[in-house]
């Protein structure tokens, strides 16, 4: 009789210039049951994510040389790898920046290891969840294909993240009906917390990439004090 084999552990990639940090993240994340890799800078970083592909990366914004915005840029060069970002700064844009270079998530200095260790499984498992398939989704001049992960509109096809791609997927199931950020997080990135600003900038980035005017969209609309909501007649206006 087989016996059922337990798949591999996660790979985690560590990067952080501070030992202290990236000693206290290692340990938690070993204890949960992952393998941990390390590096105290960005070089470093690439080099380990190239010999030995992480499932995951754990990288700070502020490292020396290549700080963590230029090093998750030539991650995601190579593959989709997720990124949860560590940083020490409380200005907003500098978390922002994170999220369109592609980070899956950020945590904040301090932190609590364990939130940090529930945003790896979070991120983990969403990214290996199998993509919702299905038929044709259209709307807005728009023409998405759950099952290809392709999305075209008049002018061709369009270059979506997963994160964008699974974004826009929802909005077309549900043309016309106003979510709030607390739903669209739950809804597409499978989190039940989490900070409501990732849903904000994976929103103004899809519509650079599917409005004709983004400063003035006619598809994804904000509806005031509710989140947004998908236009399938594209007619609408921004208010």
């Amino acid at each position: 009789m087989r016996t059922q084999q337990s798949p591999p552990p996660r790979r985690v990639l560590v990067v952080d210039d501070d030992p202290t940090v990236t000693e206290v993240v290692a340990g938690y994340l070993d204890r949960s049951g992952f393998v941990v890799d390390r590096a105290a800078d960005g070089v470093d970083a690439l080099a380990r994510a190239h010999a030995a592909p992480p499932d995951l990366v754990v990288l700070d914004l502020m490292l020396p040389g290549l700080d963590g915005l230029q090093v998750c840029r030539k991650l995601r060069e190579e593959r989709p790898v997720p990124v949860v970002m560590l940083t020490a700064r409380g200005d907003e844009e500098d978390r922002i920046l994170g999220l369109e270079v592609g980070a899956d998530d950020y945590v904040t200095k301090p932190f609590s290891p364990r939130e940090l260790v529930l945003r790896v499984e979070s991120v983990l498992r969403r990214a290996g969840a199998p993509p919702p398939g299905g038929p044709l989704l259209s709307g807005g001049g728009i023409t998405l294909d759950p099952d290809a992960r392709t999305v075209f509109d008049a002018r061709g096809p369009l270059a979506l993240t997963l994160r964008e791609f699974d974004l826009l997927a929802h909005f077309l199931r549900h043309p016309g009906r106003a979510f709030g950020r607390e739903e669209l997080m739950t809804d597409v990135w499978g989190w039940d917390f989490g900070d409501l600003s990732t849903v904000t900038v994976h929103v103004r980035r899809l519509r650079h990439k599917v409005e004709t005017d983004p400063a003035h969209p006619r598809l994804i609309m904000t509806v005031w004090g509710v989140g947004y909501r998908f236009d399938d007649s594209g007619g609408g206006r921004d208010a």
